[in-house]
Order: structure tokens, then C-alpha cells, then sequence
């Protein structure tokens, strides 16, 4: 399974941020298939957001629920993370990934990683 993640490189305070994770290998419908996005500010471990399951259930980290939407489109095998109201803090090296099994918040149980894109919030 390979990801790939794509979207804009700079977003402006208070955008939303959206990031599209596209997926060859493997189908994001494949059962108990887990996809996920983790983020990583310069300087700082890494932080689960949220992932979608092979059902379209989705989960999100207590502290981004409020501005976090994880979607998929099956037809382009693709999911999406949106992020909404961002600041400067939201700059980060955002990930997606993949593990079969239930979603977890541990980025160690995941197999399968994209190589990451830079997203900078600034005006």
C-alpha cells in the first residue's frame, strides 16, 4: 500500500486547511483497513487528528474534534482531512497512513506511511 499526500504548501490564519491523502496498492474499503492523519510541528512529537475506517466511521482527537473533518471519496480511493480556523500552531509536517486493524491514536501501529507535506500558516 502506498500514500501519497498532497494539498497547498501555505495556508493564511483563520482558512481551512485541506490536505488529500490518495492511496495505490490497496482499496480504502478494504475491511479493517484503518486510514489516518498525523501531524508534526517543527520541534514537537508527533500528533494523531484523526482517521477514517474501511467503513466510513470516522474518530478524532478530543483536542481538534471541533475543527477537524476526515472525509473519502472510494471512487478516486482517496481520503481528505480538513481543518478549519487554522493559526500559525497548525504549521506542521502533515502525514497520512494506513494499518489493518482497528484505528488507534499509536502512529507506531501504522504500517503504512505517506513521505509527509509541509503545510505553513501564515498571512
Amino acid at each position: 500500500v502506498q500514500l501519497q499526500e498532497s494539498g497547498p504548501g501555505l495556508v493564511k490564519p483563520s482558512q481551512t486547511l485541506s490536505l488529500t491523502c490518495t492511496v495505490s496498492g490497496g482499496s480504502i474499503t478494504t475491511n479493517y483497513y484503518s486510514w489516518m492523519w498525523i501531524r508534526q510541528p517543527p520541534g514537537k512529537g508527533l500528533e494523531w487528528m484523526g482517521a477514517i475506517a474501511y467503513s466510513g466511521s470516522t474518530y478524532y482527537s478530543p483536542s481538534l474534534k471541533s475543527r477537524t473533518s476526515i472525509s473519502r471519496d472510494t471512487s478516486k480511493n482517496q481520503f481528505t482531512l480538513q481543518l478549519s480556523s487554522v493559526t500559525p500552531e497548525d504549521t506542521a509536517v502533515y502525514y497520512c497512513a494506513a494499518r489493518q486493524g482497528h484505528y488507534s491514536s499509536s502512529s507506531y501501529l501504522y504500517n503504512y506511511w505517506g513521505q509527509g507535506t509541509q503545510v505553513t500558516v501564515s498571512s
